[in-house]
């Protein structure tokens, strides 16, 4: 399973409902969004995208 914290379209949103955002999918939610993802689509994220990878390209 991804984790959403080492996503680059995973970000921390100000909202206290939905805290958790995810860029690719373009929603909030008060889960994680892998696990709102895998709920909703039987599926693993599809869009997890190393940050840790993007940042020792630079």
């Amino acid at each position: 399973m991804s984790n959403c914290n080492k996503c680059k379209h995973y970000y921390v949103t100000w909202d206290k409902i939905a805290p958790h955002g995810c860029r690719a999918y373009g929603f909030k939610s008060k889960a994680m969004p892998n696990f709102v993802v895998k709920q909703n689509s039987g599926e693993e994220c599809l869009s997890f995208k190393d940050k840790t990878n993007e940042k020792k390209k630079e």
